[in-house]
């Protein structure tokens, strides 16, 4: 079984149940270490995640922890960066022993052909946010940046992924727009012009659950988040099916 998960933000000052939240999330990988062949982790995992060069976050142990017993167990996790934690250096792959992508990634898992991304930046239009991925990209910025002090440095990621969720209506996710108003649908379709030998094209970044057929062989999911959804996908190497995580339900 292949797992695929996304947007988890943990240690988000925007939600409140912030440990209950991280207990879930390793409850839930806990329940599939034993059936799990890989698991790709899309994006935004953290709020704000900045390692300096002999520092990283606070917290987080219990998430950390059982990453390190999936890869010790032979489980392949792969760890795919988003716009809040675009800022990892070696730490999760020599610590932890993920596999870290920081750009999307066309993986065959048996007979298919997978498109994997976050999603930030893939058919986004809004200039605003274009010239925040760039500049946040930008190797000076992330230079000069690792020069502040971790104590004002990481409060001001904190707070600043804070001020940007709550800033939103209710602290959502706009609600789906349709095929012609979605960025990563847009780009899904004009991608697969270009690419037909793709089969599934899976993102986060949204916070939305979406399963679109985007042709006879090609399927696109947006796989919706870790803060109030519990959602994710799952490959048995045939069909892909979404989930919702129950804490307590027995796994196969």
């Amino acid at each position: 079984m292949v797992y695929f998960i996304s947007d988890a933000h943990l240690g988000s000052r925007a939600t409140q149940h912030r440990r209950t939240q991280e207990r879930r999330l390793v409850a839930f990988l806990d329940s599939i270490k034993h059936t799990a062949t890989a698991v790709y982790m899309l994006g935004d995992m953290f709020d704000f995640w900045h390692e300096y060069r002999l520092v990283v976050p606070k917290g987080y142990t219990r998430f950390l922890g059982k990453v390190s017993e999936l890869t010790d167990m032979g489980v392949e996790v792969h760890f795919f960066t988003g716009n809040h934690d675009i800022w990892c250096g070696d730490y999760l792959e020599k610590e932890c022993g993920v596999q870290l992508h920081r750009e999307p990634a066309t993986v065959e898992i048996g007979s298919a052909v997978f498109y994997l991304a976050h999603g930030d930046g893939l058919g986004d239009r809004d200039p605003r946010f274009r010239f925040l991925r760039a500049l946040f990209h930008s190797p000076v910025a992330q230079t000069l940046f690792a020069a502040v002090h971790p104590r004002w440095g990481m409060d001001f990621g904190l707070e600043w992924a804070r001020h940007s969720r709550l800033k939103r209506a209710g602290g959502q996710e706009p609600p789906y727009m349709g095929e012609d108003r979605e960025p990563l649908v847009r780009f899904a379709k004009a991608y697969l012009a270009e690419h037909t030998e793709v089969n599934y094209f899976i993102f986060g970044h949204r916070h939305i659950e979406l399963d679109l057929m985007l042709s006879r062989t090609a399927r696109m999911l947006i796989i919706g988040d870790w803060i109030t959804q519990f959602t994710y996908a799952v490959f048995d190497g045939e069909h892909l099916i979404m989930e919702r995580y129950v804490e307590g339900e027995t796994r196969l």
